[in-house]
């Protein structure tokens, strides 16, 4: 049983791992704030998970399984929020989403964002 449980949580270790380097490649490589959180918030979430689990799992049934277990339920409640307030407060301090030129939000608002600017961030609208 011992060495299932060490594959098992050697697999869900390095399935965590695969998660945050993915996370952090689509922070760096995404176009702006909002795919970035996105990138970042579910990634963290099940990178994190996954790894809090696998080191439950290695360590066997006891106290400090429990406490690793206890984190995990926190990092569930706490990133999903703190991911939807950080959105909230980007949009409300005047950021646009990244929408492809022509796609359903640039033909909504005539190639004028909600706040005065045109997708690419420039005021009145005006283009080169």
């Amino acid at each position: 049983m011992d060495q299932v449980a060490a594959a098992a949580s050697w697999a869900l270790l390095l399935g965590g791992s695969f998660f945050l380097l993915t996370g952090s490649l689509g922070m760096v490589r995404l176009p702006d704030v909002f795919t970035r959180m996105h990138a970042g918030g579910m990634t963290d979430t099940m990178g994190a998970g996954m790894i809090l689990v696998g080191l439950a799992v290695y360590n066997g049934p006891d106290l400090i399984a429990v406490r690793l277990l206890l984190i995990l339920a926190f990092l569930w409640f706490t990133s999903p929020i703190a991911t939807h307030a950080v959105a909230k407060a980007a949009l409300s301090g005047g950021l646009d989403p990244y929408t492809l030129e022509g796609g359903p939000a640039a033909a909504a608002d005539d190639s004028t964002g909600p706040r005065g600017g045109d997708a690419a961030g420039t005021a009145g609208g005006a283009t080169s």
